[in-house]
């Protein structure tokens, strides 16, 4: 009897997804990441550190941990938000170099490079907020990171689908449908037209969560000075924002189609219960923020009692702002899970995949050419 010994296998090893791991772990940073930058709003913390980069005349990777760790609260959160954005761009890098090395998918590859870009600007303007003390640079960094959010998310999906396949559709079919075909949705068989029933559907629900997010950003950096005919336009706008993305999640739960990928359904449930979660916390954030509604009072005062926040007024707004942050990227999911991935891979691949047909073409018709001069 002969006994065969065999050295351990390394083709697991081999076959790690690194793009997609990393990748994941940058979505996760990155959330961590905008929870302390919500508290740093919340909390009136941006300046707890007059100085940048460096944290009261040191090195910020240097800071003396015990001063940090158990210092002020403000300086807590402002100090903290600035060592995970470092990680985040450090990790940002890292993606960078794993995709270059090991993807072949042109989307992931320039989703990446989108990354990188937003980190240096997002960096460079949560500098200039300090540097400035200036309250409308904070809006605009307010507005971009849930941008990188959910170029993040978008990275680790793609990053993790089956080449040529879908992350929850087995099958590989795709549901595209006809321009003029109509869909029956639901138990009461209400037609809706196919542009409604593909990617559109979730990709609207996406771009109306962020655009949501923007008009949150105004509101949470408005000051007492702000005239009273503009804050209420602002307010309209943001419940307007809220309506639009209502509507938008319960179309995506009732438009489904058995067809469709069964993770784009379990994916638009969620974000309905997310959405309707937020709802709430968005009624009792105004309530901590502002007390009663400025329509009962003729005016909008904000009171400076109500704006130091206690600890439940600070989990409540802070929450509405993370959780909305949330809705952004599993929308992001959703609308790639949806029909988008394949769309987002056809746009960024048409290029190369369209040139190699032609050079295959070439090449076939040179003996063609070769035999006709003979």
């Amino acid at each position: 009897m002969a006994i065969v010994i065999t050295a351990p296998s390394t083709t697991a090893r081999s076959t790690v997804n690194w793009p997609c791991v990393v990748a994941w772990m940058l979505v996760g940073l990155t959330a961590l990441l905008l929870c302390f930058g919500a508290l740093v709003t919340t909390y009136d913390a941006a300046m707890a550190v007059p100085d940048w980069p460096g944290t009261f005349g040191h090195n910020m990777l240097l800071y003396p941990l015990g001063d940090w760790f158990w210092g002020p609260w403000d300086l807590f959160l402002e100090h903290g938000h600035r060592l995970l954005g470092a990680a985040v761009g450090m990790l940002s890098l890292l993606l960078a170099f794993v995709t270059w090395r090991r993807t072949s998918s042109p989307a992931v590859r320039w989703l990446v490079v989108a990354a990188v870009l937003l980190v240096i600007v997002q960096g460079a303007l949560g500098g200039l907020r300090v540097i400035l003390d200036d309250k409308t640079v904070a809006k605009v960094h307010a507005c971009t990171g849930p941008l990188f959010f959910a170029v993040a998310t978008a990275i680790a999906v793609l990053a993790g689908r089956r080449v040529g396949g879908s992350s929850g559709d087995a099958t590989g079919q795709t549901s595209a449908l006809a321009p003029d075909a109509f869909v029956g949705v639901g138990p009461v068989n209400l037609p809706l037209p196919s542009w409604a029933v593909g990617a559109s559907l979730p990709t609207a629900l996406a771009v109306a969560a962020y655009l949501q997010l923007v008009a949150g950003a105004q509101l949470r950096h408005a000051d007492a000075t702000l005239a009273p005919s503009t804050f209420r336009w602002m307010v309209a706008l943001h419940l307007a924002g809220a309506a639009a993305v209502t509507v938008l999640s319960a179309l995506a739960v009732v438009a489904w189609q058995p067809h469709e990928s069964p993770v784009a359904r379990r994916w638009s449930r969620g974000i309905l219960a997310m959405v309707l979660g937020q709802l709430l916390l968005g009624a009792g954030a105004w309530l901590f923020t502002w007390g009663m509604p400025a329509w009962l009072h003729e005016a909008w005062a904000p009171a400076e009692a109500v704006l130091a926040r206690s600890p439940k007024g600070a989990l409540v707004i802070t929450g509405h702002v993370v959780l909305g942050m949330m809705i952004l990227g599993a929308s992001v999911v959703l609308a790639l899970e949806w029909g988008g991935a394949e769309s987002l891979e056809r746009i960024a691949g048409r290029g190369t995949r369209g040139a190699e047909p032609r050079r295959r073409a070439d090449v076939a018709a040179l003996p063609a050419q070769a035999g006709g001069g003979r």
